[in-house]
């Protein structure tokens, strides 16, 4: 595990701050937006839902590579409690599923496969920290993204559900339990920093796609 000064910020929280544009850019992207004030035509959300899913898979996927190469049993233990919540949260999607006629194993897109193949080839290849640095985004931009539209969401919102399980404190332990796990891990390497910046373009070509 790596040395860390306390007196500065973590890794992972310096990771996140050095991405302060792409964050404001999802943050006011239309999609996301449109999810806030339930504008959004519940087709394009049907669609970003089956492309999600798809993604869900892969990133448990690589959750599960991993833990098989975790170094120690709490660290495997603390992956598979994310594990968990990676399966946790393709059942919301099955919720979207029913009500609403979503192919929960769709073709996937051009932007999702350019997403879940750099996720599987890092956690397929690469040590630990790196595919660390590859999943922490997702994590955090997720919780970042329902604290910050839970607020202003339309109660009558079709997506209000989105927003709540994002803000939900359950999800901000999870990405905080990933951050720690990265911030342990560190290896100081360019990878790591070249990794969370490509899971933070890509997040933000997922919601492209969506429209």
């Amino acid at each position: 595990m790596s040395d860390h000064d306390t007196s500065r910020p973590s890794r992972a929280a310096q990771l996140w701050a050095d991405e302060h544009e792409l964050v404001a850019a999802c943050r006011a992207h239309p999609f996301v937006r449109g999810i806030a004030s339930g504008a959004l035509e519940r087709e394009r959300f049907v669609a970003y839902v089956e492309q999600d899913a798809w993604f869900l898979a892969a990133f448990a996927r690589a959750y599960a590579l991993a833990i098989a190469k975790a170094p120690d049993l709490a660290t495997m233990s603390t992956l598979r409690g994310l594990l968990d919540g990676a399966l946790e949260e393709l059942d919301l999607h099955r919720g979207y599923a029913t009500r609403w006629g979503a192919d929960l194993d769709p073709d996937p897109s051009p932007a999702t496969l350019a997403y879940t193949d750099f996720l599987l080839r890092v956690a397929w290849s690469e040590p630990l920290p790196h595919i660390l640095a590859a999943m922490t985004p997702c994590m955090r931009l997720y919780a970042d993204l329902g604290q910050h539209l839970l607020p202003d969401a339309a109660p009558d919102s079709p997506y209000r559900e989105w927003c709540e399980t994002y803000a939900d404190p359950g999800f901000e332990e999870l990405a905080r339990s990933l951050e720690r796990l990265l911030d342990e891990v560190d290896d100081g390497a360019a990878a790591v920093a070249d990794h969370y910046h490509q899971a933070m373009r890509l997040e933000h070509a997922f919601f492209d796609q969506a429209g």
